[in-house]
């Protein structure tokens, strides 16, 4: 998914009319084992603000939520309080991961209504929550795997220009204050800005099937293609579509894996997921991508490591890319880029620094990916196979390649 037009773009400049018109990502749920621990996990190493919580100091029996925020980027995670809540079977099964892609819609039972009438599965009924302050209606439909997707519209001081402003993003919720790591974050910032995309990982020969499912359900359009050529290694490949909302607002690729001669990153993900397709990472947008990968390295953030052969082609390769289509060299100091680890990429709009961490729990599941684009809305084709290369090595030290 991606934000970028969030920005730029107001809720007032979209079709009212079209009951799927996306205004933004609301948040991204995370079932966790342990919310208020994964809370300063993700302080400490990402930056980000543990803005928000909700549980029995509050009034919640059944489930702790920790609001994350940083720039347009909100994380909730989710933690149960009774063995039978829905998510402790959920964490058993899968470990921590994604497990919602909460949409913010005009018209939240509308959205569903009709995502249902396009052939969606009901993964909860329309609900609204409401106080003196306002309310939050949200509804829920299932995707791929254990992912679902809720749409969720907002009235009075829920409204989401005032959730961006710090304001509580539902009843039962309160700020926390006087958290230290909160103030340590603000006085050095990670500069994260929003979600760039999200990337799911599906079985093999099911990619079509979800390919499928986005443009009729959800109504979206493919907006890139990439085969078995394009992202392939001597010893494993992977095939992935990349779906877009009608306002290239939200972007989802889907990964399926492809036969090769050793495993491939998508079927280890899916062998330490109960077989069980979900989020594989989440790419989350910087304006500059040095300094934010600088911090999070100061932070202990452990990302993947590439040989030094990469930098000695890279250059040549995306400046000829840039000169061939009419644009600037890459601006960032060649030495800096190198020296971080960031791999670079061209197309014919621009370029891309990208870097991808290592798995952030100690299943091989789900990661981070730290974005910059200087024009190009690709998804940094030509470090494929560098990239695939690191992984592979990374799956052979985990014994699973």
């Amino acid at each position: 998914m991606t934000t970028a037009q969030a920005t730029s773009t107001s809720p007032a400049d979209l079709d009212r009319n079209d009951p799927l018109t996306l205004i933004d990502v609301d948040h991204v749920r995370f079932y966790v084992g342990n919310a208020k621990q994964a809370a300063y996990f993700y302080a400490h190493t990402f930056g980000f603000q543990v803005d928000q919580v909700a549980d029995l100091t509050t009034g919640s029996r059944d489930e702790a939520n920790y609001l994350l925020t940083q720039g347009n980027i909100r994380l909730l995670l989710t933690t149960p309080l009774s063995a039978d809540h829905a998510s402790a079977d959920e964490i058993r099964l899968y470990g921590d991961g994604v497990k919602d892609i909460a949409l913010t819609v005009f018209d939240a039972e509308k959205a569903f209504e009709r995502a249902v009438a396009n052939g969606a599965e009901v993964a909860a009924e329309p609900q609204t929550l409401s106080d003196e302050n306002g309310s939050i209606t949200f509804a829920s439909i299932k995707t791929y795997g254990r992912v679902q997707h809720t749409f969720v519209s907002r009235t009075g001081d829920y409204e989401l220009t005032n959730v961006k402003k710090g304001g509580l993003i539902g009843p039962g919720f309160k700020k926390i204050e006087g958290f230290a790591l909160n103030e340590y974050n603000k006085k050095n910032p990670c500069g994260l800005k929003y979600v760039d995309h999200c990337v799911g990982n599906v079985e093999e020969g099911k990619m079509n099937h979800w390919v499928d499912w986005y443009e009729s359900v959800l109504e979206f359009k493919m907006f890139k293609h990439f085969d078995d050529k394009d992202i392939s290694t001597e010893y494993s490949a992977l095939m992935s579509k990349v779906m877009a909302s009608g306002n290239h607002l939200i972007k989802m690729p889907i990964n399926e894996p492809a036969d090769g001669k050793k495993k491939s990153q998508i079927l280890e993900y899916l062998e330490w997921h109960n077989m069980t397709p979900g989020v594989q990472h989440l790419a989350l947008r910087t304006d500059d991508e040095l300094a934010s990968v600088a911090a999070l390295r100061s932070r202990g953030v452990d990302f993947l490591a590439l040989p030094d052969t990469y930098y000695e082609s890279v250059w040549d390769r995306v400046n000829t890319t840039l000169k061939a289509h009419g644009h600037e060299a890459v601006k960032e100091d060649h030495q800096r880029v190198k020296d971080l680890g960031i791999l670079v990429d061209a197309d014919d709009e621009g370029y891309l620094l990208q870097l991808f961490t290592k798995p952030l729990q100690d299943r091989p599941t789900l990661f981070f990916e730290i974005i910059s684009r200087r024009g190009s809305q690709s998804f940094g084709k030509g470090n494929f196979k560098a990239l695939f290369e690191a992984l592979e090595l990374e799956q052979e030290r985990r014994g699973n390649l």
